[in-house]
């Protein structure tokens, strides 16, 4: 069969099983909807084999409609067939040091949403926004985050390429990344106007609520009094450590909560004897702070404890389960995620600024300039973001978004 009416079979089976999803969340209390939804996608498979112009590959059909099925649940679940299991077993045994420095998404395709600054992938010219077509060559279209992952890991000065789709570009551009090891990333200090210091977390893997006591704990016998926290960018790291940043920060109230179907309400709590900086502060985040950033910059602004300053972020701060099966494929399936002490489902909703500033292009292509002239920069007073941050903390009348 040729690779149209292949596309075409699964693509269908993908809206099939997308509307089985559909029966299943909003028919949970009702199995007849459920069996109504089963027997509609059966009748739809005998069609198929039965009636198309030729005779259909149904191990095919049916694969696809597994991937469609957990592809249309949440960005982080996933089907893997057995043999992209057994490849993914393989490449996840080795424990190549060698990565790109980027945090992924999927929407529809593999999408990027920041990179590590001084990174392979910041070195090669990726940005937030960028799509991966393709990744070693193997199409993203139905591909797991995982095995995004795992493509761009290896042994360090092993080149992997592209193919990436850019905002406002039609057509894909072959590009190359060099993976290298990453170095633990490293707090960036400054100085802003009214003796206002800002520190720039870039992810929060382990160790960086270290990094932060020590600095907020050195800042505080320097006298500094405000501070700014730019979480912008920030997507890779552990849960764990954003909420172990947040209690540096709170003297009480929920920093998040892990609800689930099958999982267990588990609330974490602020920890008065954790806290290291009393003082004003203001937060900074954008499309690129997710996860762990997220929980961070939730739990101030939802206690009343800072101001959040920017655009909203992403949206992504969930656990997964991986679950295997008997004919050797495998489920990736989220079962619980984060809420926001407000009670918001933060991979639903993502956390909205209180007071929200979007640059313009002009402000972006001068940040752009910036950036691509230092892989580290400090804060500019070119950015809106920041300059609304300042005068926060001078007091200066703010409106507060919606």
């Amino acid at each position: 069969m040729s690779s149209l009416p292949r596309k075409i079979i699964t693509g269908l089976s993908v809206l099939v099983l997308a509307y089985v999803t559909t029966g299943f969340v909003l028919g949970r209390s009702s199995d007849d909807k459920a069996f109504r939804a089963l027997g509609v996608y059966s009748d739809v498979l005998a069609h198929v084999q039965h009636d198309y112009v030729d005779e259909p590959n149904m191990h095919q059909v049916t694969s696809g409609s597994l991937h469609g099925l957990l592809a249309s649940l949440d960005p982080e679940s996933s089907y893997l067939s057995p043999l992209e299991y057994a490849d993914y077993k393989e490449k996840n045994s080795n424990k190549a040091k060698g990565e790109a420095g980027l945090a992924l998404t999927r929407r529809g395709y593999i999408g990027v949403v920041s990179v590590l600054p001084d990174s392979p992938a910041q070195k090669a010219g990726m940005r937030s926004g960028d799509i991966l077509e393709e990744i070693a060559g193997f199409t993203t279209d139905q591909m797991a985050i995982d095995q995004a992952r795992l493509l761009l890991t290896g042994e360090p000065g092993t080149t992997v390429k592209l193919s990436v789709i850019r905002r406002g570009k039609a057509e894909p551009q072959a590009m190359e990344i060099v993976l290298g090891k990453l170095s633990a990333p490293k707090l960036v200090e400054d100085k802003l106007p009214g003796d206002t210091a800002y520190l720039r977390v870039p992810a929060l893997e382990s160790g960086m609520t270290k990094q932060l006591h020590d600095k907020l704990v050195d800042l505080d016998h320097e006298g500094v009094r405000k501070l700014v926290l730019d979480l912008r960018g920030c997507a890779l790291g552990d849960i764990s450590e954003g909420i172990s940043t947040g209690q540096l920060f709170l003297a009480s109230g929920t920093i998040t909560t892990l609800k689930g179907q099958t999982v267990t309400s588990v609330p974490s709590t602020a920890d008065a004897s954790k806290v290291v900086w009393s003082y004003p502060m203001t937060v900074l985040i954008g499309n690129g702070t997710s996860g762990a950033a997220e929980i961070v910059a939730s739990a101030l602004a939802d206690n009343h404890r800072a101001e959040t300053v920017g655009d909203r972020s992403y949206g992504s701060a969930s656990m997964q389960k991986l679950i295997t099966l008997e004919d050797g494929s495998a489920l990736i399936l989220t079962v619980a995620n984060y809420y926001t002490p407000g009670g918001k489902e933060i991979p639903q909703d993502g956390v909205a600024p209180t007071i929200e500033v979007r640059p313009t292009l002009d402000d972006l292509s001068t940040l752009s300039k910036n950036s691509t002239d230092n892989p580290n920069p400090g804060p500019s007073m070119d950015d809106p973001v920041i300059k609304k941050a300042i005068d926060v903390l001078q007091g200066s009348p703010v409106r507060k978004a919606a």
